[in-house]
């Protein structure tokens, strides 16, 4: 644990990112399964909620961080294979943290789930850090292009056994077919037969980093922070038309990550850094934005523990004379916070206690300045 450097970081930048981990927990922590407001779930298929923004939002932010991480690079402080190393090691240990998760706390490795979030997390990493170190803006735009499109063609016209092409139906789709091949027995046993974060769809994944990636060369120009922001913001409007308009052809879907899905939320990503740059980098209002900051500087550790502690209440169970042994989440919602609201308040509430546990967590490692580098 160390401090992190203060030279090159954006306050907005890690308000942001910090915004983006408070919502992840609030969606991830609902105190009942059965009664939840709809922008709190991920849309059925295709469309999109509040809640399917999140990821995204996410691996943008990691994309625009990668920018600001490896500024050594461009002075000589850091050889590439230095970073190289760094880049493999962040990959490994992330990827390693996913699959601990996925499989707490039986690990069974037979049916062990093999993607994941953070999975996803240390793929996208790897891949946009790659690209980062070779290539100009110009060569990373044309990567972006290049996986979306080979993505989409891949989706749409590759003829899956038994299926056909073009299929986009749950589990019947290029996706689907691509993980069974290589992760059968070890997906997601919500759905079984196909993951949300497989591996194929990680390709258009790459592409939302590495919008990130160009965003972040962008705010480290020598432009007028004003015209940053309204550069920002008018791209991502135009993003966010792109993928509206395109989404007649390739529905707008985050369980297939499919290609509009991608530039949509690469538009609205783009428009909401906006607005918290603006506020606290350009109009300096960032008092309002602590709490988020103080989840932004350690978002992976926090996201890591909140997941953990959750998954915890879920399983460990109150031995009762009249043996119903509920779990300590099932406890605390019926008995705390059930009878204050109707059901979709109460879950709310639950959520936003367990994100106030967490930014105390994350406060207290702020005040100790324990700040967790992967």
């Amino acid at each position: 644990m160390t401090k992190p450097p203060q030279s090159n970081r954006l306050v907005s930048l890690d308000a942001f990112r910090g915004f983006t981990i408070a919502a992840m927990i609030l969606v991830n922590t609902q105190g009942s399964y059965r009664a939840v407001y709809s922008q709190l779930q991920h849309a059925e298929w295709h469309g999109w909620t509040f809640a399917d923004t999140i990821f995204p939002f996410f691996l943008f932010i990691m994309g625009v961080s990668i920018t600001f991480s490896f500024a050594d690079r461009e002075s000589g402080q850091i050889r590439n294979s230095a970073i190289e190393f760094k880049i493999f090691k962040r990959t490994l240990i992330l990827f390693a943290l996913g699959v601990f998760l996925s499989s707490f706390p039986f690990f069974h490795l037979a049916t062990i789930r093999i993607p994941g979030v953070l999975q996803r997390i240390a793929l996208c990493w790897f891949f946009a850090a790659l690209i980062f170190l070779k290539f100009n803006p110009r060569g990373i735009a044309l990567w972006i292009v290049g996986l979306l499109g080979v993505y989409w063609l891949m989706m749409r016209f590759f003829p899956v056994p038994g299926v056909g092409a073009g299929i986009l139906e749950p589990g019947r789709n290029f996706a689907a077919y691509f993980d069974e091949l290589f992760l059968r027995g070890h997906m997601w046993d919500h759905y079984e037969t196909w993951d949300p974060e497989g591996f194929a769809s990680t390709i258009p994944a790459v592409a939302s980093t590495l919008f990130g990636v160009l965003t972040g060369y962008w705010l480290r120009s020598g432009a007028p922070r004003p015209k940053k922001a309204l550069v920002m913001a008018g791209a991502g409007l135009a993003l966010v038309a792109a993928g509206q308009i395109l989404d007649k052809w390739f529905p707008i879907n985050k369980s297939i990550w499919t290609s509009t899905f991608t530039v949509f939320m690469a538009g609205l990503a783009l428009v909401g850094l906006a607005v918290f740059y603006w506020v606290i980098d350009v109009k300096n209002y960032s008092r309002w934005a602590r709490p988020f900051v103080i989840f932004g500087v350690n978002p992976l550790a926090i996201y890591f523990l909140s997941e953990l502690l959750f998954e915890s209440s879920r399983i460990i169970r109150l031995h009762r004379p009249d043996g119903a042994n509920p779990s300590i989440r099932s406890y605390l919602f019926r008995n705390f916070f059930a009878p204050l609201a109707r059901p979709e308040v109460a879950s709310l509430m639950f959520a936003i206690g367990f994100v106030l546990l967490m930014l105390t967590i994350a406060w207290i490692m702020w005040k100790r300045r324990w700040f967790v580098k992967v």
